[in-house]
C-alpha cells in the first residue's frame, strides 16, 4: 500500500469515528434525563412542588423537556408534568414546575418554563401556538410567599399568608384556550376558559375571564381583570381597571367565533402528530446527517 492509498485510508477513518461520536452525542435517552435530575436534585427525597409529577409523556424524553434547577427563590426541583394525549413538539421546550394538559398541542419553538414564578398549568384541550412564551416572576423570596403573585384555580388573586397559596398557580390557562403565534402569558396571569390570546398579544400581572376574545398585539397589564365574554381589539392598551371595564362584548365582535374554530385545528393536529413516532423520524434524520458527513468527509478522487 503507498502513502497515498495509507493517507486516504486514515481519513476515512478518522471520518468514520468522528461521525460515531456525533451520533452518539445526539442521541438523549430517558436513562440520560434521569442522571442529570438526579445531579440537580441531590436531596432524598427530592423536594416535589404540587405533588403531581408522575404523568409525564410516554416514556420518551427529549433534551427539551426537563427538570428546573434549585435556586434561592425556588428550593423544588420539578420535572414537568404532562399528560399521556398531550403533544409536545420536540423543537418546543418545556422546563420545571410546568402541568400540560390532555389534548393540549404545544407547537415547535413555545416556551413553557416554570423554573422562577411556579406553578404554571395549562388545562385541558388548549394549545400554544409557535412563538409563544409561558413565564412568570417569582412567587417566593427568601422564603416568604409573595403577595399577589399567584391565582387560585377560581381566578382569585392569593395573598402570600392565605392557606391556599401553595395551592394556587404562578400562570393558570384553562381549558380549551388557545395562545396564539408569538404572544406570551407572563406571571402573575389567569386566563380562563375557551379565551382566545391572539397574535402577539402580552398578558402580563392580569386575569382575564372566560369566553374573551383578545386581538391581535392587545396589552393587558397593570392588575386589570378582564370580565368573562370581552373583546379586547387588536392593537388595545388595557393597563388599567376603567379600560377594561369599557370593553366591548365578544359576541358581535369579528372574534366571536375565532377561539372555537382555532380549538379545532389544534386539537386535530394533537392528535395526529402524537400518533406519529417522532422519535422513530428524528433517528432516521440523525442517520442520514451521519451517512451525509462521511460521504462529504470522504476526499474525492
Amino acid at each position: 500500500m503507498n502513502k497515498k492509498t495509507t493517507g486516504l485510508a486514515a481519513v476515512a477513518a478518522l471520518a468514520v469515528a468522528s461521525a460515531a461520536v456525533l451520533f452518539a452525542t445526539l442521541q438523549t435517552t430517558e436513562a440520560d434525563m434521569l442522571e442529570e435530575y438526579d445531579i440537580a436534585c441531590t436531596e432524598e427525597p427530592c423536594p416535589q412542588s404540587q405533588g403531581e409529577q408522575t404523568n409525564s409523556s410516554d416514556a420518551s424524553w427529549w433534551s427539551n423537556v426537563h427538570s428546573n434547577v434549585r435556586t434561592d427563590f425556588n428550593a423544588n426541583v420539578t420535572i414537568p408534568a404532562i399528560e399521556p394525549d398531550a403533544f409536545i413538539h420536540p423543537f418546543a421546550v418545556i422546563i420545571g414546575d410546568c402541568h400540560i394538559g390532555n389534548m393540549v398541542f404545544v407547537a415547535p419553538t413555545a416556551v413553557c418554563r416554570g423554573d422562577e414564578g411556579t406553578p404554571i398549568y395549562v388545562g385541558d384541550g388548549s394549545n400554544i401556538q409557535d412563538g409563544v412564551v409561558i413565564h412568570a416572576l417569582e412567587t417566593i423570596s427568601d422564603g416568604n410567599n409573595i403577595d399577589d403573585r399567584r391565582f387560585s384555580v377560581g381566578g382569585e388573586r392569593l395573598k402570600g399568608s392565605d392557606e391556599s397559596f401553595s395551592a394556587g398557580y404562578a400562570v393558570y390557562i384553562g381549558n380549551n384556550t388557545s395562545l396564539a403565534h408569538g404572544s406570551m402569558v407572563h406571571g402573575p396571569a389567569w386566563v380562563g376558559h375557551n379565551t382566545f390570546i391572539g397574535m402577539e398579544a402580552l398578558v402580563f400581572n392580569a386575569k382575564v375571564g372566560n369566553n374573551v376574545a383578545v386581538g391581535v398585539s392587545a396589552t393587558i397589564t397593570g392588575g386589570v381583570e378582564i370580565a368573562d365574554g370581552k373583546f379586547v381589539p387588536p392593537g388595545a392598551v388595557i393597563m388599567t381597571q376603567e379600560d377594561a371595564d369599557a370593553l366591548p362584548q365578544r359576541l358581535g365582535s369579528a372574534y366571536e367565533s375565532t377561539n372555537k374554530a382555532v380549538i379545532h385545528v389544534n386539537q386535530q393536529l394533537a392528535e395526529g402528530y402524537d400518533s406519529l413516532d417522532l422519535e422513530r423520524l428524528m433517528a432516521e434524520r440523525e442517520s442520514a446527517m451521519e451517512e451525509d458527513m462521511l460521504e462529504t468527509s470522504m476526499p474525492h478522487p
